[in-house]
């Protein structure tokens, strides 16, 4: 983000709300600039929209500025880091096949969020709807026809700094791909193991058996 329009929220999450006349004070600019700045941050759903402030004294009344909710995904987290200790404490804690199960009900929980596949459902449909959940989680993915099936890929994956030392996540990505699709593909790439993305094999289970007849 623009350093200026970084440093305005910078401002406004510790003060709460603030004026232009605040902001233009604080940043050494005038309101016209200030004001730029604000619409920009206004129109990224970043900021909302301009609240009356009431005078002690005589005057033309003021308006005070706040952030949204959204903001709050600008300013730094620590969710991996979270994450790795409630894995190592967990890990700890509860034998392999409990922590299995525990990922099987993540992973169960997720996948309830698409339609399960129905028996008429092609596997192209299936894969597009798996497609269009994975990208709404961050994944990058898509995917092709190859021979004798179909080759998944994905380019991002939400886990990657917990996979060194935690590969759950990718026992929980196999259990929730194979819950939407119906099946369970093959893992031939991933980034666990150093490649750059994730790619899985997808059977096409109507070609086999048209060839086994």
């Amino acid at each position: 983000m623009q350093a200026t329009r970084q440093r305005i929220m910078e401002i406004l999450r510790e003060r709460n709300t603030a004026t232009v006349d605040e902001l233009g004070t604080a940043l050494k600019l005038t309101s016209v600039t200030v004001r730029h700045h604000l619409d920009i941050l206004r129109s990224e759903g970043l900021v909302q929209a301009p609240q009356v402030k009431r005078r002690e004294s005589p005057g033309r009344p003021q308006h005070v500025y706040a952030l949204t909710e959204t903001a709050d995904e600008h300013f730094p987290k620590n969710y991996a880091g979270f994450s790795k200790l409630m894995l190592h404490e967990v890990r700890g804690r509860v034998e392999p096949k409990e922590l299995d199960s525990i990922l099987a009900g993540m992973a169960q929980r997720l996948s309830e969020q698409v339609p399960s596949p129905q028996p008429s459902d092609t596997m192209p449909q299936r894969l597009d709807r798996l497609i269009k959940f994975l990208n709404a989680k961050g994944y990058l993915a898509r995917w092709r026809r190859g021979e004798g099936g179909f080759v998944l890929q994905a380019l991002n994956c939400p886990y990657h700094a917990l996979l060194h030392e935690h590969p759950e996540p990718c026992v929980m990505d196999m259990s929730m791909i194979s819950r939407i699709l119906g099946q369970t593909p093959e893992r031939v790439e991933s980034m666990a193991d150093g490649s750059h993305l994730c790619t899985y094999l997808v059977k096409d289970k109507k070609t086999e058996a048209a060839a086994s007849h």
